[in-house]
């Protein structure tokens, strides 16, 4: 896709850390930008998919110093899709030592989808260290998000992508669409649970889009990073995020009340719908909420990398 406004260019890191943050998980992290900036952090998706280098170019290096960090069992933190503990608490207190670590006393965020349902978990766990967010896709983790997404609701649009994702599951099983790959997720490995880590991921990225690729030219959904990504997300969502009740955040939200945001939102998004933005937006007034028309999900719509780069220089300049 071309974004309706340039990107900045790439960029690379100036400095790149692991840390322990269990005895089983080491967590890959990285900064770019000007060290002497002031720090966004920058929480990806998923849970489950890594950071990749498209989301350093959200930020003018010379304005910003961006804080990326792949969270546990994904992208380049080890051990790769373990799901031992690997909870939202886990990674609200990862967020925590990466802050101490660097020495951080305030930041802004900066997270889609998953990223915004982490970003809201962490400021209402710390809002003392949350300046400012800006969130896309908003995903509150209820279970009406995940029956929407994979108990039928948007098959209803996208029938053809969903008999894919229901083809190796048994009639008697399929009442449940979540517990069923779960299971076949967490199994030892097998050609059966490669294919189900790959036709997870399909359906995300053959729906991500208000006009997504066709599923013979999505990417290679066959590897690691893939089982990663399916097992990771699996874990979560069998487990309702590990939040302690179904629409904890959104309940949460008047903890949100000092730090202002921006909220954007595809009006087409079909993962994660825009009655979420609403709800959050209703619950916390001191964002904004843009709704790109032509839009659905991914990050890279014009509508919305339009929309997240005008957030972001409303940051830099103080606006926000």
């Amino acid at each position: 896709m071309i974004l309706a406004r340039s990107l900045h260019p790439p960029v690379e890191p100036y400095a790149v850390h692991r840390l322990k943050v269990s005895d089983l998980h080491e967590i890959y992290v990285e900064e770019c930008g000007d060290p002497q900036a002031p720090a966004v952090l920058t929480l990806h998706g998923g849970p489950g998919a890594g950071t990749n280098p498209l989301m350093r170019r959200f930020f003018d290096p010379r304005k910003h110093r961006v804080v990326l960090f792949d969270q546990r069992g994904c992208g380049r933190s080890t051990p790769l899709a373990e799901v031992r503990e690997n909870t939202t608490w886990d990674l609200v207190a990862d967020i925590e030592r990466i802050r101490a670590h660097l020495g951080i006393e305030t930041w802004a965020l900066f997270g889609g989808s998953w990223g915004s349902t982490l970003a809201l978990a962490y400021a209402e766990t710390h809002p003392e260290r949350v300046r400012a967010m800006i969130l896309r896709g908003i995903f509150l983790l209820r279970q009406s998000e995940l029956d929407w997404f994979y108990g039928g609701g948007a098959a209803h649009v996208w029938p053809e992508n969903w008999a894919r994702l229901l083809a190796p599951i048994p009639l008697e099983e399929r009442h449940d669409l979540v517990g069923a790959y779960y299971k076949r997720l967490m199994a030892p490995d097998s050609e059966e649970r490669r294919l189900c880590a790959h036709l997870w991921g399909q359906w995300e990225s053959s729906t991500i889009a208000l006009r997504p690729p066709p599923p013979h030219s999505a990417p290679n959904l066959f590897n690691a990073h893939a089982l990663a990504f399916a097992r990771i997300e699996a874990h979560y969502f069998v487990h309702g995020g590990f939040l302690r009740e179904d629409g904890q955040l959104l309940k949460d939200a008047g903890r949100l009340a000092g730090i202002p945001g921006v909220i954007v939102q595809g009006r087409y998004d079909m993962i994660t719908p825009p009655v979420s933005a609403f709800d959050l937006k209703a619950a916390w007034p001191r964002a904004r909420l843009i709704v790109a028309p032509e839009a659905g999900h991914a990050v890279s719509e014009p509508g919305i990398a339009s929309a997240l780069l005008e957030a972001v220089e409303d940051l830099a300049a103080g606006r926000l």
